[in-house]
C-alpha cells in the first residue's frame, strides 16, 4: 500500500525498486495495480492508499531484503508478505469499490428530545 500524497513517479519508482529486487533473486509470477482506493481504517490520519500487488518465488534471503527495505522506504504505507502454496492457482481479485450513500433526507425526521429547562 503506497501514500497517494507521494507524486506518481515516486510511487513507481518504489514499485519498481520492489520488482527489481523480486526479479533479481527470484521470479516474478505476476504484478497488479488496483489504483488508489479507500482503507478499511485511516493509518497516518490517510483514508486511501494505492494497493500494488506481486506474487514471486524467491528464497528467505530476499524476503528479510524485501522486509528490510519496505520498512524504511518512504511512502509505503503498509505492507505484507504471505506464504501461500505454489500450486494454488488462485489470484486475488481487487476489493470490490466503496459504495457512499446519498443522505436520504429523512435524517431529519427521528424524534429529538425535548429541551430541558433548569
Amino acid at each position: 500500500m503506497l501514500d497517494p500524497d507521494v507524486e506518481e513517479e515516486g510511487r513507481e519508482k518504489l514499485s519498481s525498486d520492489a520488482k527489481s529486487s523480486i526479479e533479481s533473486a527470484g521470479t516474478l509470477l505476476h504484478e497488479d495495480n488496483w489504483g488508489v482506493r479507500e482503507m478499511a481504517y485511516e493509518i497516518d490520519h490517510k483514508s486511501e492508499s494505492e494497493y500494488r500487488w506481486f506474487r514471486f518465488e524467491a528464497p528467505t534471503s530476499l524476503l528479510d531484503d524485501l522486509d528490510h527495505n519496505l520498512k524504511i522506504a518512504d511512502g509505503v504505507v503498509r505492507f505484507r508478505i504471505f506464504r501461500v502454496d505454489p500450486a494454488d492457482p488462485v489470484l486475488p481479485a481487487p476489493p470490490a469499490t466503496s459504495v457512499v450513500m446519498a443522505p436520504t433526507g429523512d435524517d431529519d425526521d427521528r424524534p429529538r428530545r425535548r429541551s430541558r429547562d433548569y
